[in-house]
């Protein structure tokens, strides 16, 4: 039989027809028809598909244990909030979700109430707190919040700046009445990387790259269903704009400045501070 345009999809699928996961079949079928028409819908050129293919291949190349450049072209084409909407429709008064990031690193220390994970990292202090309940408004005690953000400066993340020192990372644990506690520095707006092939893709679309001031956590709980989420800094520049499509608006939080003087954790700071003060609330598994 010959093959032509029109009669390519069919021949590609009808050779999946051995296939016995069903969910493997679904996924791939639904991908081969869409890429398909995609193609016959432009009418993508050779040269056309030749870049993509250099992009594809650049966009591997940029990653390593410290970089995930396929996350940030995920992030920066909405896909990454769509699957996470997707999978997050819990609707029940929990706190939102949003995008996980490409700068997460695994065994960030476990540290005390009011510890204090700035690190290297330079910028205002700020000081963070909160509570963890369930839907009723019960605390949950000893649940994990794992924090990670860029410094107060730059916006760099510590995995960004090569031999540095890690910062701003640490695994906080809440007490028995739900509470938690750290001081870390006031968080900034920042770009996404764009030294390389996600930059250059942002420049051409004729988008900027930032995104806005924020922290981000990872919060689990025995009994509960795991929470990666941002809190974002009220009034930033970017809120509206955001490079990767991560703001919700129940997650802006107020950042309030403080003159010197009596901090949170009931020690006395000689420099200006900030607090920021949110109540996270986890949905049973």
């Amino acid at each position: 039989m010959a093959i032509d345009e029109k009669k390519l999809t069919d021949a590609v699928l009808a050779r999946m027809d051995g296939c016995d996961d069903a969910r493997f079949k679904q996924v791939m079928s639904s991908l081969i028809r869409h890429l398909h028409d995609f193609v016959r819908e432009i009418e993508l050129t050779e040269a056309e598909w030749e870049t993509a293919i250099r992009f594809l291949t650049a966009t591997g190349q940029k990653c390593d244990d410290k970089r995930q450049e396929f996350i940030l072209l995920s992030d920066t084409l909405g896909v990454s909030m769509l699957v996470d909407a997707i999978n997050h429709r819990y609707g029940d008064g929990a706190t939102e979700t949003t995008v996980f990031g490409p700068f997460f690193v695994e065994g960030a220390p476990d540290v005390q109430m009011w510890a204090d994970i700035r690190g290297a990292a330079r910028g205002m202090p700020c000081y963070v707190s909160g509570t963890i309940r369930d839907l009723d408004g019960k605390p949950v005690a000893n649940a994990l919040i794992d924090v990670w953000q860029g410094d107060g400066e730059q916006g760099l993340y510590d995995v960004q700046i090569p031999d540095g020192q890690p910062y701003c990372r640490a695994k906080v644990h809440t007490d028995a009445q739900g509470r938690f506690g750290f001081l870390t520095v006031q968080p900034i707006s920042y770009p996404v990387p764009t030294d390389g092939p996600v930059g250059a893709m942002l420049m051409k679309m004729g988008r900027h790259p930032f995104r806005p001031a924020h922290v981000h956590t990872m919060i689990s709980a025995q009994g509960f269903r795991p929470l990666t989420t941002h809190l974002f800094v009220a009034g930033d520049q970017y809120l509206g704009s955001d490079a990767v499509f991560g703001v919700k608006d129940s997650l802006i939080v107020d950042f309030v400045r403080h003159e010197p003087g009596t901090a949170p954790d009931g020690r006395v700071c000689n420099e200006p501070f900030t607090t920021a003060h949110y109540d996270f609330v986890l949905a049973r598994a």
